[in-house]
């Protein structure tokens, strides 16, 4: 990669071309070719900092973006009106001494569902290992960071919040300190009662077409009776393969189907992966209900105390209207790690679930302060 010198109160960003390994041939035949946006705090090529020098040679400690569903590392660079984008936040946190200078990579983590978890599924991807054993390595290799666990943290709002939390009970020996902005967690709130409106998207897709009349539901139950699909998830999706405009509801709709090959994956069954409800009746499946709810955070600090004990930092906030209740699972998570005795700041503001990058005034700092030198 070239590298021109040059001093800016902005910092550079650079742009990685990676081939990656761990997400070829993945499911959903999404491109293994990635763009990775990388930003290099000010002075980095210069060895100033503030205009004092600090050595050409100086290393930084490095942080991870990871965005919410239907987003991209990409997103978080590009130009915005009347705000701030990523790059730009964190120098002006930088210049205004709030932190110090450190380098911020942009994982690309989209996919054909909209997005992911940043776990592995086999009827996703990866993204587990495309993170941790690939974009770290060459992060490390090819930038001047503090290469170890103790000065590498990660952050994201929603998915993103959520793959920063489970990152940290997952993979602590890759990541000492994770903020996580309005994360998914206590399922039966943000998910479950989400459920309806999917399937009245998915039931668009039902074959034969519902016509008014007598109705055989005992029959008609059957055909999903485990939570396989009957025909309506893969005509939903081609549908929406081919839109050129999704609607809010047909977003939402592929956003749950996203979740279920997540965290209920089959790789046997065609799609992959199966719905916790019976498509007919919307009768929930304990069996599949249950694969979900072994991936909800709140159940999962109980598994994973000493990882999240060994953090150097963890940061967790929401908004106390967050309209898909994630306010909610936030306590409930907050509750539980206080019982464990993991030592965590939970903070709750006055917004919604949308438009509130701005927090990463507040969590940024903290984590360069867990993770400085």
């Amino acid at each position: 990669m070239a590298r021109k010198a040059h001093a800016s109160p902005t910092g550079r960003l650079v742009v990685v071309e990676h081939h990656s390994r761990a997400l070829a041939g993945n499911p959903l035949g999404d491109p293994h070719v990635r763009r990775l946006p990388v930003w290099l705090p000010p002075g980095y090529d210069t060895g100033t900092v503030r205009g004092r020098s600090s050595g050409r040679g100086r290393r930084y400690p490095v942080l991870f973006d990871l965005v919410g569903f239907t987003g991209s590392g990409l997103a978080h660079v590009n130009w915005r009106p009347f705000d701030e984008n990523v790059p730009e936040r964190v120098a002006r946190l930088v210049h205004d001494r709030k932190m110090g200078p450190c380098i911020v990579v942009f994982p690309d983590c989209f996919t054909s569902l909209g997005g992911n978890q940043y776990v592995n599924s086999p009827a996703i991807g990866r993204y587990a290992d495309y993170l941790t054993r690939e974009l770290v390595p060459l992060i490390d290799r090819e930038f001047r960071t503090l290469a170890s666990r103790d000065h590498r943290g990660c952050f994201g709002k929603s998915s993103g919040g959520y793959g920063a939390i489970v990152h940290a009970m997952r993979h602590a020996d890759t990541w000492g300190a994770v903020a996580d902005h309005s994360g998914d967690a206590m399922f039966e709130f943000c998910y479950y009662t989400d459920l309806p409106r999917t399937l009245n998207e998915l039931d668009r897709y039902r074959a034969p077409k519902r016509r008014p009349g007598r109705v055989d539901v005992a029959r008609d139950a059957r055909r999903s009776a485990d939570g396989r699909d009957d025909g309506r998830i893969r005509r939903f999706l081609e549908a929406m393969w081919t839109k050129d405009k999704l609607t809010d509801a047909e977003v939402h709709a592929l956003m749950m189907i996203a979740m279920a090959a997540t965290y209920d994956p089959h790789p046997r069954d065609p799609l992959g992966f199966r719905m916790p409800v019976n498509l007919e009746t919307g009768a929930l499946i304990p069996a599949r209900w249950r694969r979900w709810k072994d991936n909800d955070p709140v159940e999962m600090v109980r598994h994973h105390v000493a990882a999240l004990r060994s953090l150097k930092g963890l940061y967790v906030d929401c908004g106390w209207r967050d309209q898909y209740h994630l306010h909610y699972g936030a306590r409930a998570l907050s509750l539980e790690l206080a019982r464990r005795g993991i030592r965590h700041v939970y903070e709750e503001f006055d917004d919604t679930h949308s438009s509130i990058d701005y927090r990463m005034d507040v969590s940024l700092p903290v984590l360069y302060r867990a993770l400085k030198p």
